[in-house]
């Protein structure tokens, strides 16, 4: 495992292209699929479950402020290529999408570590283009295949300003399930942690 933090990248220019993709003329739907779930941190109009083909959930993306330190790392979701994703969509009324699009980089971009990316998003009511946060496998910020005694350790020790590692993965879990989405990955990870209570 790395302590090292991640290059930064600048996020100003992601920003200005997304908003130009976006392009003003719509309402704008932002996809949540880990903490945006449960704190979205903004105003919307409407919420409905989506899916997403193409990208799934991980908890494999370091955190070395909000659930981690650089000394002790911590973990968050990202949506890695591959598989399939449920989530909830958020529908922003157009007159405050730019506004919450700022706030969203101030949130989830500080350092520019998620790759922004407009993806469908099947819903009940049809699909939809939606803002997601992807990872690359490439990014020095993905922490490759991690073995369950690192998970353990993590879940065990990482805390950052926001909290524990463990109480992120575990708030998503039941958030998840409230929605009736289950995450068998993500399920398995908590009962790895709850079995080493015991």
């Amino acid at each position: 495992m790395t302590n090292l933090p991640a290059p930064l990248r600048d996020p100003a220019p992601m920003l200005e292209r997304a908003l130009a993709e976006w392009g003003g003329h719509d309402d704008l739907w932002v996809f949540g699929y880990g903490s945006l779930i449960w704190r979205p941190d903004f105003d919307y109009a409407e919420r409905r479950p989506a899916k997403v083909h193409g990208w799934h959930r991980a908890l494999k993306m370091w955190s070395r402020i909000n659930r981690g330190t650089p000394e002790c790392p911590g973990l968050v979701f990202g949506m890695l290529s591959g598989g399939s994703c449920r989530g909830m969509v958020f529908r922003v009324p157009r007159a405050h999408a730019q506004q919450v699009m700022v706030n969203l980089w101030q949130r989830e971009m500080v350092t520019a570590v998620y790759d922004p990316r407009w993806l469908t998003c099947h819903t009940p009511q049809g699909p939809v283009s939606a803002l997601a946060f992807t990872l690359s496998r490439k990014s020095p910020n993905h922490t490759g295949v991690l073995p369950d005694h690192e998970y353990s350790r993590i879940f065990e020790q990482a805390t950052g300003r926001y909290g524990t590692t463990r109480d992120y993965a575990q708030a998503t879990f039941d958030e998840l399930r409230r929605h009736g989405i289950h995450d068998r990955a993500l399920g398995r990870l908590i009962a790895l942690a709850a079995k080493k209570e015991v």
